[in-house]
Order: C-alpha cells, then sequence, then structure tokens
C-alpha cells in the first residue's frame, strides 16, 4: 500500500490545480473543501457499508431492437454519501456481468431483493469508495438488465455506452425502476475514467476514440483495437463464427428481439473470404487514435495468445494523449493477479491525478514498465525502446536441411508441402532434424544478450502450386532459462489458498480476494512471437488475388509486436510452414511451397548495435524437445476469454 502523507492538508480549493493541469483537473464546481484529500492522495474517509447504492436505465441514441423504443443501458451505482461533494467517477462497462463473470474468481453482479446492485465485481467500489469516488457498472446493450442487442464492437456497445458517461454530465436522460428520473449531476462532477480488460477493456478504447466530453482517462488491459485483426491473421480466418459466438454467450434477450442483430453480424463479418469490409471498418479503432482526448494507461500481456499484441502496440503508436503502458510476461491477465500491490497503488496514484486532480508525480514517472524476465521489472521512457531499429537478416542454406540466419543471402531452396496437423510443439521442436511440412533456420550462439524490441517480420520469395496458402512464421529462442508458463488456461498465474483484502467489505461484498503467484517454468526453447498470411492477401486485405502456380512471388508475413530479449548463448531460430490449426482456423489447401532462399530474409526490430554473429556454413546442433503434451485441439486464441 502506497505510504500516505501524515499532515492532513485540506484543499480547499481546486481551481488553482486547474490552471496547470488542464484536463487533469476538478472543474470549478468542486471548490469546496475536499474532505477525502491528504496532501496529494485520496484518503478513505467514507463508510463503504453506509454508500448509497442505485440502480438506473440510461436512454441511447439506438434501438437496434427495433421494437420502436430507444434501447436503455442499465447502469448500477455504489457512489459515497458525500453530502454537497461532487466525485468524480470509476467506470466499467461489461457484457459479462450476467454470463461469465469478472476478474479471477469470476464475480458477477449480485441484487437484493428490491432490485439494487449489493455486490459489484472486483474491488474498485470497496478501494475507491471509501476514498471520494463514485463506482458504477454498465451492462452493455442486449446483456444483463439492459435492453438493445449487443453488436460485438458495433455502434450499439460503443454508443450505449457511451450514453452512460453522457447521463453523467446532464446530456442523457436515465430513469429508475419505477420511471422516476435519475439524475447524477448533483452528486458527480462528471469527471470519468473508464477501465476493464478484454472486452471490457475494448470498449474503453471504442468511448475514447468517439472523444466523449467528460472522459478523463480510460485504462485498457488486454484490449483489441481492431475487430478485424482479433477475429482474422492477415486474411486468415481465426475462428468461423465468432462475433455470433461471443453474441450468444452474453445476450440476455429474446432470440426473436435480436435476430435480425445476429443475421448482420453473420453476414458482416464474411467468414468466407476473410475480407476486410464495412463490417471490420466500424469495428477498427486505429484511424481514430487521434480522437481520443482522454489520458490511457494501457496494460498487456507481450504472450498474450488471445488478444495479440498488435492491438497495443498499433493504438499506443497513433495516440497523441499522455500515456503509460504496463507490459508483463503473462497472457490474457489482470495486473491485479500478477503484480498486485503495485497495481493497486499505481492506479491509485493514476486516478488521483487525471480524476482528482492531484499532483502525486505520477505523470513524471517513466512512461513505460516492463517485465523483462520472470518477476523481474524495469522502466523506460518509450516504448518501442528508444533506439530501436530494423536490422535485414538473410536466410542461409545450411546444411540443406536447417538452415542458418544471418551472413549473406545463401543460395538455395526449400520445399514443403502443408501438414496441417504440424503443432506449435513439434514443429519447433529438434530444429536440426528434418520435420514434414516445416523450414528451420538458425543463428550461431550468441555472444551477447539481443534484444528485439518492436514488430518483426519475414519476406519469402515463394511458389506456391495453388490459388492460396496460409503462410505462419516463429521466432523462437533456443536455450534452457526460466519462462513463464503462459499455456492456456492459467496463462501465466498460479491461484493460491491464501486471501488478501483491498478495500472495505460489507456482507454481501467483501474485498478479499485468492492471492495468486507467477507460474515460472524451466524451458529448453520459447516463442518470441508468431505471425500468419493468407498468400492471396498479399496486395491487400480487401480483396483477394490468387497466385499462379509456377510463379514466384514476394510475400512478407508479419509477425506480432513483441519485446524480449534473448540470452548470450541462446540460438535465435525462424520455423516456417502453412496451416496453423493452434492460432487459426485456415481452410487447408494442400499447397506445396518452393521458397528461394536469395529472396528470402528475416527483419528484425533491434536495440543497440549488437547483431547476430556470422553463420558457419551449418546451424549449430540445438536441443529441443517435443513437450509432453501437445496443444493440438486447444485452439489457444479461439477460446473466446472473456
Amino acid at each position: 500500500m502506497r505510504r500516505l502523507f501524515v499532515h492532513s492538508l485540506v484543499l480547499t480549493a481546486v481551481m488553482g490545480l486547474a490552471a496547470v493541469m488542464g484536463t487533469a483537473a476538478a472543474p470549478a464546481s468542486a471548490a469546496p473543501a475536499v474532505p477525502y484529500i491528504r496532501g496529494t492522495s485520496t484518503v478513505p474517509v467514507y463508510l463503504y457499508a453506509d454508500a448509497i447504492r442505485e440502480s438506473v436505465w440510461v436512454q441511447t441514441p439506438l434501438d437496434n431492437d427495433y421494437d420502436g423504443v430507444p434501447d436503455k443501458v442499465a447502469v448500477d451505482v455504489v457512489r459515497p454519501r458525500a453530502g454537497n461533494v461532487r466525485v468524480p467517477v470509476i467506470m466499467q462497462a461489461s457484457p459479462f456481468y450476467g454470463c461469465c463473470g469478472r476478474g479471477n474468481e469470476k464475480e458477477r453482479k449480485e441484487y437484493d431483493a428490491a432490485g439494487t446492485i449489493s455486490k459489484q465485481p472486483l474491488f474498485y467500489d470497496n478501494y475507491f469508495v471509501p476514498r471520494g469516488y463514485a463506482v458504477i457498472a454498465v451492462d452493455m446493450a442486449g446483456t444483463g438488465r439492459s435492453t438493445g442487442c449487443t453488436d460485438t464492437d458495433g455502434r450499439e456497445d460503443t454508443l450505449g455506452t457511451k450514453a452512460a458517461i453522457d447521463w453523467l454530465n446532464g446530456r442523457a436522460k436515465a430513469t429508475y425502476a419505477d420511471g422516476s428520473p435519475a439524475v447524477a449531476t448533483g452528486w458527480t462532477n462528471g469527471r470519468v475514467g473508464m477501465i476493464g480488460k478484454s472486452a471490457d477493456g475494448t470498449v474503453t478504447n471504442e468511448v475514447a476514440a468517439t472523444g466523449v466530453e467528460g472522459l478523463k482517462t480510460v485504462v485498457p488491459i488486454a484490449a483489441t483495437s481492431s475487430g478485424y485483426d482479433y477475429a482474422r491473421h492477415n486474411g486468415v480466418v481465426v475462428s468461423p463464427d465468432a462475433n455470433e459466438s461471443l453474441f450468444h454467450m452474453v445476450t440476455s434477450r429474446p432470440a426473436e428481439a435480436c435476430a435480425r442483430t445476429l443475421a448482420e453480424l453473420d453476414a458482416g463479418s464474411d467468414d468466407a473470404t476473410g475480407d476486410y469490409n464495412a463490417f471490420w471498418a466500424e469495428r477498427d479503432l486505429r484511424p481514430h487514435a487521434s480522437k481520443v482526448r482522454a489520458s490511457v494507461f494501457l496494460v498487456h500481456g507481450l504472450n498474450d495468445g488471445s488478444v495479440m499484441t498488435d492491438h497495443f502496440a498499433q493504438w499506443w503508436k497513433g495516440l497523441k494523449v499522455p500515456r503509460k503502458m504496463w507490459l508483463s510476461q503473462a497472457g490474457n491477465v489482470d495486473p491485479f493477479d500478477f503484480r498486485r500491490a503495485e497495481w493497486v497503488d499505481t492506479l491509485h496514484r493514476w486516478f488521483d491525478f487525471y480524476l482528482q486532480g492531484l499532483h502525486n508525480g505520477i505523470d513524471r514517472e517513466p512512461q513505460v514498465s516492463m517485465e523483462t524476465s520472470p518477476g523481474k521489472w524495469t522502466d523506460q521512457p518509450a516504448w518501442p525502446a528508444p533506439g530501436a531499429h530494423q536490422v535485414q537478416v538473410q536466410l542461409g542454406n545450411g546444411d540443406g536441411t536447417t538452415g542458418t540466419l544471418g551472413g549473406r543471402s545463401g543460395t538455395g531452396e526449400r520445399t514443403w508441402v502443408d501438414n496441417p496437423d504440424l503443432f506449435e510443439d513439434a514443429a519447433t521442436a529438434n530444429p536440426n532434424g528434418a520435420v514434414a511440412g516445416r523450414a528451420a533456420f538458425l543463428s550461431g550462439p550468441l555472444t551477447r544478450d539481443l534484444r528485439i524490441s518492436g514488430t518483426p517480420a519475414v519476406t519469402l520469395r515463394v511458389q506456391v502450386d495453388r490459388p492460396t496458402t496460409e503462410l505462419t512464421a516463429r521466432l523462437v529462442d533456443y536455450g534452457t532459462i526460466q519462462r513463464v508458463n503462459t499455456i492456456y488456461p492459467n496463462e501465466g498465474i498460479r491461484t493460491l489458498d491464501t486471501e488478501s483484502c483491498w478495500g472495505a467489505s460489507t456482507a454481501a461484498d467483501d474485498a478479499c480476494y485468492r492471492d495468486t503467484a507467477q507460474d515460472v517454468v524451466t524451458s529448453d526453447r520459447g516463442i518470441l512471437t508468431r505471425g500468419w498470411q493468407d498468400a492471396a492477401h498479399r496486395v491487400s486485405l480487401r480483396f483477394r488475388v490468387p497466385l499462379q502456380a509456377g510463379r514466384w512471388y514476394s510475400i512478407t508475413v508479419p509477425m506480432q509486436a513483441t519485446d524480449q530479449t534473448v540470452r548470450a548463448r541462446h540460438v535465435l531460430g525462424v520455423i516456417l510452414q502453412q496451416s496453423d490449426l493452434e492460432y487459426s482456423t485456415p481452410s487447408t489447401t494442400g499447397a506445396t511451397v518452393r521458397m528461394d532462399l536469395r529472396g528470402s530474409h528475416l527483419t528484425l526490430p533491434v536495440v543497440g548495435s549488437a547483431g547476430l554473429p556470422q553463420p558457419g556454413k551449418a546451424a549449430p546442433r540445438v536441443k529441443a524437445a517435443a513437450a509432453a503434451t501437445s496443444h493440438k485441439g486447444t485452439h489457444r486464441r479461439n477460446s473466446s476469454i472473456p
């Protein structure tokens, strides 16, 4: 827990802060004395058990269940009994409150006999309400107690959630269950911070991209920034009917009410082609990053196999606002479960700065905090790492079976037939041997640590005897070391039997959660990043251009963004194959690929001057046995982790 200042300094005016903090300061209406502020921190002065709990329904501008009545989203409020002091709001919108729960313990909303919220999932209300914040939980359209129909990151999800912020600022109407008006402007100053993980984090990004007035900061955790890139890998379908599956998972509406929306999801996603179309453009936030006016505190796992790392990298690149980022070695995990004490402290100071206008110095801290190895964190001023630059690495012939990385472009070819039964463990094992359906290339043992920060890619000069095929590339660190075990479903953590408490409790809603520990294993290799490309989408994601047999093509397979360090004496490897049934659901064409090494190369974003050592005539011998268990059939990328 953050040490609080001993002296009790009560702020009697906040307007002075506004002069120096701009959008981060509280509005002039917060000028009366604020009893929950001590120095540069909020402190718990309000009784959580005495908090005001209410449930309201906010009118949205849409009617996508086509019943002739504007849709309404259910908003459950827990706020301090603060008298005439108007407080800021922490808001989490989710489609999962009713179906699946939130957090590691899958908590759901609970209500009293009168239908008023008695338990909100997660610790936010327990911790922040006593400190002078209101915490609200929004059932996204078509889920929980809301009307309308969920449209999977479309206009309804976005504008329905945005309406809650409009209500908090007096721009939208709401009612209680009995139909009487519900007004928020008497108890809130309209300053809102949104937070959420996975789909909850995605809608946080979506609402921020509208530039809505009143939204001052957002905290997206493992969030997507492109619906297309979640459902496709450069033209390769990840999971057919993914949008419809999510709809069925979360919807609380009668089937007949949302049949039209469901049909639109099915038609718009266009699984048959994998093309980027108007449906996906509506769900692509990256072109709208410059519209974001709220500050951003982004959290993502570098080994997230569900929400891939390009989601944070592309979003981060486009933002023009104050921002901060945590990058962990975990998978799809909330920081509350991999760095709990530091997370609560940092989140507290972040909200205090941007919602309460308190000068606590968090804006002057390093922009990026990153886990470089299990449990070891370091700070840096930016991402990608300062000094990262692209280095082209040639592919050599080696011994004719295993190729080399580095040196001059080698003569020679590789030919392999699509093997859809080749899963990652087998594809990356025994890189010195011949394995049907793959091509392997190894560097020499590194003479010094090699840091890769950014987006790698491989460019392949190929002939393909079918109109298309999937091309898959993996960048592998060969060397025995401790690594975070991110295999689904634990994603890098172990849940313990002990508990710790983070805030105040009531009989209905306690603030105690089971502790977690990092799941660390010793392994002989680690996958640094992966990449996929449908060959027929090599020209554009919007349409397909079939390949002609016998013709040479240069096709680039972009990999996911990463930031990893390959240790000295380890070997860097590139593994190429075609179909990847573990992270996608391609329609295998049975293609044969012929690759010319002279026109093929790896592009690495390298930090500093360290490069790959010059290879010998043959690749080094590397021990990397297949794992005892295979991921076959798990489809980690398709797991729909909520």
